[in-house]
């Protein structure tokens, strides 16, 4: 069975690479920027190609999204309820 790997493959170079992804979606619109995501999402699963791999990093990063929602709901929860309450209009 293949493994998702997980160690960090970019050594010194994480900030450059994350730089570059971020400046290769300069100009786009929000739209337009999620469409190169869905695009290049495809081309790197395509390279991969190993579908056991590419089910776990969907996992994976479902977990991360599940786990992120639940954070921000919590934070609106307690916001809420550490809310002075609204004067009367």
């Amino acid at each position: 069975m293949s493994e998702l790997k997980l160690q960090p493959g970019f050594g010194g170079e994480a900030d450059a690479f994350y730089a570059e992804l971020i400046a290769a979606q300069a100009g786009l619109s929000d739209e337009a920027a999620a469409d190169w995501l869905a695009r290049l999402t495809l081309i790197l699963c395509n390279h991969i190609g190993d579908r056991q791999v590419l089910r776990q990093a969907f996992a994976l990063a479902r977990e991360a999204q599940d786990a992120l929602a639940r954070e921000t709901q919590d934070a609106l929860a307690r916001q809420t309820h550490d809310a002075p309450p609204r004067a009367p209009q």
